[in-house]
């Protein structure tokens, strides 16, 4: 049978909903949509929110003595595509020539007006 862990990282705060932050499943490591919601960058652009998702990413990454190398896969929820070429440099500054497979969705709008992004992601915990 498989192991399943559900997993909060205390160093992103108390989850208020019904979700978890992540959940393992055997060698792979699902994360929730994470957001700049309480963040600083909560009410700045696509670029700032997309930056402190990733330094969200990196966090959770450290706690499973991981890198953003093991990203195996992202979905990005974006409410316009306005921006899209200045998130798409953001990414390849984070990837490097590691990109992960990725799917970009346009969405009406996310959990608060103030979010422009929202990015869930899939990492393989042993390369």
């Amino acid at each position: 049978m498989a192991k399943l862990t559900r997993i909060n990282y205390p160093q992103l705060g108390e989850v208020k909903a019904p979700y978890v932050h992540a959940v393992k499943h055997n060698d792979t490591l699902y994360v929730s949509g994470l957001t700049a919601f309480g963040t600083a960058a909560q009410k700045q652009g696509i670029v700032e929110q997309a930056e402190a998702i990733f330094s969200q990413f990196r966090l959770i990454a450290a706690a499973e003595s991981l890198s953003l190398a093991s990203l195996i896969k992202v979905t990005i929820f974006v409410t316009s595509l306005d921006e899209v070429n200045a998130l798409r440099t953001v990414l390849f500054q984070h990837f490097g020539d590691r990109l992960p497979a990725s799917s970009l969705v346009q969405v009406s709008q996310l959990f608060s007006p103030d979010l422009m992004i929202e990015i869930e992601a899939i990492f393989a915990l042993n390369e």
